[in-house]
C-alpha cells in the first residue's frame, strides 16, 4: 500500500471512529496536528476511542509508555502511524 493510500486510510478510520460527519479525509491536513487547539482539536477522549479504532481496523498495538510516544505520532504524516 502506498503511503498516499495509507494517509488515506488512517484519514477515515479517523473521520467514522470518532463519527465526525462534517468533515472528509481531503480536510485533514497530513502535517497539521489531530489533537490540541490546532488542527482537528481532538482531545484526550476522542484519543482513547481513536486508538481503539486503530486497533480494530489495522490491528495494533500501542504502547502505553510515555517516553515512547513522539509529537509525530499526533499528526496523519507521523512516521508512528505511517509504519503500520
Amino acid at each position: 500500500m502506498s503511503n498516499d493510500n495509507l494517509k488515506k486510510e488512517i484519514k477515515e478510520v479517523i473521520i467514522s471512529t470518532l463519527e465526525l460527519e462534517d468533515i472528509k479525509p481531503e480536510n485533514i491536513v497530513d502535517s497539521e496536528p489531530i489533537f490540541g487547539d490546532s488542527g482537528l482539536g481532538l482531545d484526550s477522549i476522542d484519543a482513547l476511542e481513536l486508538g481503539v479504532g486503530l486497533k480494530k481496523h489495522f490491528g495494533i498495538k500501542f504502547s502505553s509508555n510515555k517516553s515512547k510516544c513522539s509529537s509525530d505520532a499526533f499528526n496523519v504524516k507521523g512516521p508512528s502511524l505511517l509504519a503500520l
